[in-house]
């Protein structure tokens, strides 16, 4: 049967939409908070998809045989046609995959400190989906009636889901989120922290020697023959000053990206936690089986002056090292779609061009294929999670490195949020520019990709440049937030003082 479609006859705004529902369970935001064009020039972030409720979890750890085994039987006992014309989430199963699923992979090491812990998988069944199309401003909800297989019975609960979502819609009332109360919990088992600078309080895993040292760890073995590149990344750590959803609201408006997302989510064993991201990079889509992975290497600040921004576009456009480091993520990625896409369909139809953020410049290149009949999306995930350039190359032996050096588990950093359609397509993207909200506290991990060429301390200062927007989201709670200029100062000053 086809589901019950409601289309809105003005649309409602995302994020008035996002406060009607933050109160259900699993109350989960795919937004393509800015749109751009693509340097192949294909539209990217032009729609957004609102979820909360599911009739189900799928819930795994890295230590089970088949992580996707539920969520397989799932999707083969749920299946929908594409409804044409329409966004194309309709239904699915959607959330969260932790960096730390690598592990049912691979046999890599885990970190030593696991401070902020989520489960490898936590991903909700959705039935229903209010939609939007940016391009049009038009609006729907899509309303499937699963788990109900009888079509008289999933008919009723795919209207009465409707009328529920509908309601809930047109009751609410406020937009003022609860402020927070109290201190944030003690953290036992953690890293040790070092002050930095930024809003107050701030402190992170590593200090500005020690992630030097790392850095320069990394470029021994890339030189012993171990990998060819390694994706390094310092957690910083600050406690909350609002709701998680405020937080959410912030980095929207100062640092927009086309796969930004909040998920809320309490699983039993784990601490309620939420995941704000205003992430630029997709890991995978899937549409009717053609696959594309859009792969990020290669970043240069935003300052908002013509010149100073000029001068940094040629820059990174000539780096040969970001080139380099660029160019060897896609050759991981074509390697991990040929496991699972036909023979001779990978292709790179777009290598290291110039894309513009909200903060920073990437260099972005794309890899596409054609998923074989007898490969579904879970077998595309076994192929390629954790994305490659988050990991580096050799993807295993650069994982062990990233668990040696890096003191905290990354948990949902360098992960991926995004769904698994009942129809068969997917988007899901890579967990940059993610702040975990969880127990009072706001992790927000920062890194880059290190090879032969790199400097440490420029390696450190890009991690800075890639904070900035989140600093400013996190400063805007608190008078004497720094401007990304005044970090850097601070963070040389600091150095200086050190030495």
């Amino acid at each position: 049967m086809q589901p019950i479609v409601h289309k809105f006859e003005t649309a409602p705004e995302v994020g008035e939409a996002l406060l009607a529902l933050r109160c259900l369970p699993g109350v989960l935001l795919l937004d393509s908070a800015r749109q751009i064009e693509t340097a192949k020039g294909t539209p990217l972030g032009r729609y957004s998809f609102l979820m909360a409720d599911p009739f189900d979890w799928l819930v795994a750890d890295q230590a089970v045989e088949d992580p996707f085994e539920k969520i397989r039987a799932l999707l083969q006992q749920c299946p929908a046609q594409t409804i044409p014309d329409l966004p194309p989430m309709q239904g699915g199963v959607a959330g969260l995959l932790s960096y730390d699923l690598n592990g049912a992979f691979e046999a890599v090491p885990q970190a030593e400190f696991n401070t902020f812990p989520v489960p490898a998988i936590v991903m909700g069944a959705y039935d229903t989906v209010i939609s939007w199309d940016h391009q049009t401003n038009e609006a729907w909800i899509v309303s499937q009636g699963f788990p109900e297989v009888d079509k008289d019975k999933r008919t009723r609960r795919a209207q009465d889901r409707i009328d529920f979502f509908l309601n809930t819609l047109s009751t609410h009332t406020t937009s003022k989120l609860p402020a927070i109360n109290g201190q944030p919990e003690s953290l036992e088992l953690s890293s040790f922290q070092y002050a930095v600078a930024g809003p107050p309080g701030l402190t992170s895993n590593f200090s500005a020697g020690r992630f030097k040292a790392s850095v320069q760890k990394c470029v021994d073995y890339i030189y012993a023959g171990d990998v060819f590149q390694i994706n390094l990344a310092q957690q910083l750590r600050v406690a909350a000053n609002c709701h998680a959803l405020e937080l959410y609201f912030r980095l929207k408006d100062v640092n927009p990206a086309p796969f930004s997302a909040y998920f809320d989510f309490e699983i039993s064993g784990f601490a309620r936690t939420q995941i704000v991201s205003s992430s630029p990079e997709r890991l995978i889509a899937v549409n009717q089986g053609h696959v594309e992975t859009r792969p990020i290497k290669g970043t240069r600040p935003r300052t908002g002056r013509p010149m100073v921004d000029i001068w940094a576009r040629e820059k990174l456009a000539s780096s040969e090292k970001d080139i380099a480091e660029n160019t060897m993520i896609v050759d991981l990625m074509r390697n991990d779609l040929s496991r699972v896409c036909t023979d001779d369909s990978v292709t790179v139809p777009q290598l290291c061009q110039m894309e513009e953020y909200a903060s920073v410049m990437h260099l972005v290149s794309s890899v596409e294929g054609q998923l074989r009949p007898e490969c579904d999306l879970t077998d595309l995930l076994s192929a390629i999670f954790p994305g490659g350039s988050i990991t580096g190359a050799p993807k295993v032996r650069a994982m062990e490195i990233i668990a040696e050096l890096e003191p905290d588990s990354r948990g949902a950093y360098c992960g991926s949020l995004g769904y698994l359609g009942f129809d068969g397509n997917a988007d899901l993207n890579i967990l940059i520019r993610t702040i975990t909200a969880q127990r009072g506290w706001w992790q927000i991990p920062v890194g880059g990709g290190i090879v032969s060429q790199s400097d440490p301390q420029q390696e450190y200062e890009e991690t800075w440049a890639k904070a900035a927007g989140l600093l400013r989201a996190v400063a805007a709670g608190d008078s004497g937030g720094e401007d990304s200029k005044q970090l850097h100062q601070q963070q040389q000053a600091q150095q200086q003082a050190q030495q």
